[in-house]
């Protein structure tokens, strides 16, 4: 029998869709997804910088993290529900198309690399954390600096 999804069991159900009152998820297999995404983001970092994979994955993949890194979104995230498609649904078929475009040989290096990585960069994310506030800080001081000049020179009579 067919549920209001249209699934009839939740073993159907997309992986990633799987959060209806009937297909709950605790907390550890939440943490598990997200473990599990970590590490194969960083596994497709890692692919993208082998030299056996076709040069128009790595430009997608380029493309891919310059997407989720904008703050510009194809549909803005103001417009209700709606505009939250490209975040839920754009980023992930993305990402699937770009493992398919990876050889699985390479893929699957990569990912057992990923796993044995794991360990040794929990320690890191300290220095991309600071370079991201770093850049933002510069950020605001050249637009508080730009804004005050426009506004002091709007100001003089």
């Amino acid at each position: 029998m067919l549920d209001r999804s249209g699934f009839s069991s939740c073993q159907e159900i997309p992986t990633m869709l799987r959060i209806s009152s009937r297909c709950t998820m605790n907390s550890k297999l939440w943490k598990a997804k997200a473990k599990a995404l970590k590490e194969e983001v960083y596994a497709l970092s890692l692919a993208a910088r082998d030299s056996r994979v076709p040069w128009y994955a790595k430009v997608f993949a380029v493309f891919i993290m310059g997407y989720i890194l904008s703050p510009i979104d194809l549909i803005p995230d103001f417009i209700p529900v709606i505009g939250y498609i490209d975040d839920f649904m754009l980023v992930p078929a993305a990402i699937i198309l770009l493992i398919k475009m990876i050889p699985k040989e390479v893929m699957e290096e990569c990912r057992e690399k990923a796993q044995s990585h794991h360990g040794r960069m929990k320690g890191k994310h300290w220095v991309a954390a600071s370079i991201i506030i770093l850049i933002w800080l510069i950020s605001i001081y050249i637009t508080i600096r730009i804004v005050s000049h426009l506004f002091l020179r709007w100001k003089e009579p």
